[in-house]
């Protein structure tokens, strides 16, 4: 084995797309010195007259209701009435109060990264979170740090790191925001040792969708915090989160395996996190070089001081049957090991890829089945298929997940298997036949207990919804009654 420079062959990690600024929006506002409608904000359109005063602005624009109906995948378009960007919570609490009595829908929008249309809302309000993003101190303690739905995980780790602190759990792209992962899971390879980004939320602050702004915790309106985490938008809005921190490492050695056999990949993987060898594993499935999707690349990553000891190759790489002569040893600075996909993704921009329709398969398998139920999607794809895309197979641990919403098989060992297809995005039967590659693959998951990591493209009806969240649909259930009585928030994840 050689250590050598970072580097990987084949396509990027998985690619994000950020929210689209718009210069030049009609504001709905109200003139500061006169408290009265200003000729320049008026209305466009009759459902919003009467809006509120904000400290923010309302949009309604045709260039930002076109961006706001569009997102990263490319492949649902639903047109708003208007965009919110807020000024402040109340601004939120306002907005959302005037729609429940209206009866206009909301969704709420990060930096877009949705591939199908779940943070959209036809004929209904987006309420676009990024002016929300102030980092605060950290506590006394130095244990959390609390900060706006808005903020971007890049921006929450490079102020902890000034003190030597960090969330512990990252997806592998960073310029996600802070409410948009807890609002889903947010799944890393950090997760089988401290479980997904939503298990390490101490508090939290929302806007229910009857318009009150509440603060809950797992002691203060635990019914309303856990149904919020991992909770698809559906009971409130996240405006602010508190965040655990732990002690950041300078540097982290990284490793790349490489495995030609999909059983011993998977085994070997499972080996590790069971013994919490690793502070870090991941891993991606590649083309080799008959352009079928056949080598198998561990991504593993040992944390340095002060975090952990110095890492040891012998004893971390002991006992893994990995080919020797291909492994890749790398001593990375922490945050350029968190940041390591960026170059990749300015490539994609530089290529015109990042605006390609991009219809996801993301599923969560039983450990024990993780080989057998993916080997048939690997086999199907080509190169050809999956575009500019990104395939990634690797394991979690149950036991480290308490956030009830976030569905896994009832299995030890849980593995997150993506496939992060990439199509032209006028090919319109090739973004059908992955959709229906993809609802196959989530019938053969389910049928043995799999799950939907709902941040892709599998059709799904109501009665997915209620199978997908099995024993904690009644919990769900009863806190949208109670937290949206008028059913306005999030309706493109098509769940009530």
């Amino acid at each position: 084995m050689s250590r050598t420079p970072f580097s990987r062959p084949g396509p990027s990690r998985r690619t994000v797309l950020r929210g689209l600024t718009v210069a030049g929006a009609t504001v709905v506002g109200f003139d500061a010195g006169t408290r009265s409608r200003s000729a320049s904000g008026e209305a466009r359109t009759a459902g919003l007259r009467g809006t509120p005063r904000l400290d923010g602005t309302l949009v309604t624009d045709d260039a930002s209701l076109t961006a706001a109906s569009d997102d990263y995948g490319h492949l649902v378009h639903r047109r708003p009435l208007a965009v919110l960007r807020p000024g402040s919570v109340r601004d939120v609490a306002a907005m959302v109060r005037f729609c429940a009595r209206q009866g206009i829908p909301v969704a709420a929008r990060g930096q877009g990264h949705s591939p199908s249309g779940q943070a959209q809302v036809r004929g209904g309000l987006v309420v676009e979170t990024a002016p929300l993003a102030a980092i605060g101190a950290l506590a006394p303690d130095s244990a959390t740090v609390t900060v706006g739905a808005g903020a971007r995980w890049s921006d929450v780790v490079r102020a902890t790191l000034a003190h030597g602190l960090t969330p512990p759990v990252f997806t592998d792209y960073l310029e996600l925001s802070v409410g948009g992962t807890l609002s889903v899971g947010g799944i890393g390879g950090q997760a089988h040792r401290y479980g997904v980004q939503v298990d390490n939320v101490t508090a939290l602050r929302v806007v229910t969708g009857a318009g009150e702004p509440v603060r809950c915790s797992p002691t203060r309106r635990p019914d309303l915090f856990h149904a919020v985490l991992a909770g698809l938008g559906q009971c409130g809005i996240i405006v602010e989160a508190t965040l655990r921190l732990v002690r950041a490492p300078r540097t982290v050695r990284h490793y790349l395996l490489t495995y030609d056999d999909l059983g011993t990949y998977v085994e070997d993987q499972r080996a590790l996190v069971e013994e919490d060898r690793f502070d870090y594993v991941g891993g991606q499935v590649f083309a080799d070089a008959r352009g079928m999707f056949r080598t198998y690349m561990m991504e593993v990553v040992a944390y340095g001081p002060p975090a952990g000891p110095e890492p040891d190759d012998a004893a971390l790489l002991r006992g893994l049957r990995h080919d020797p002569a291909r492994a890749q040893i790398a001593d990375l600075d922490y945050y350029a090991f968190l940041d390591r996909i960026a170059p990749a993704v300015a490539a994609l921009k530089e290529s015109g890829a990042w605006t390609f329709a991009h219809p996801w398969l993301n599923l969560l398998l039983p450990g024990d089945h993780a080989a057998e139920l993916s080997a048939p999607v690997l086999d199907a794809l080509t190169p050809a298929t999956l575009g500019p895309g990104v395939i990634q197979l690797y394991p979690i641990r149950r036991d480290r997940l308490t956030s009830p919403l976030f569905r896994t098989p009832d299995d030890p060992v849980p593995y997150l298997f993506d496939v992060l297809g990439a199509v032209p995005p006028d090919d319109t039967a090739a973004v059908g036949r992955a959709l229906a590659t993809n609802r196959a693959a989530y019938e053969a998951a389910a049928a043995v207990g799999g799950t939907q990591y709902p941040v892709g493209c599998v059709p799904f009806d109501r009665a997915d919804w209620r199978t997908q969240f099995g024993s904690a649909w009644p919990q769900l259930a009863a806190a949208k009654r109670t937290y949206d009585p008028h059913g306005i928030l999030t309706p493109g994840q098509g769940i009530f």
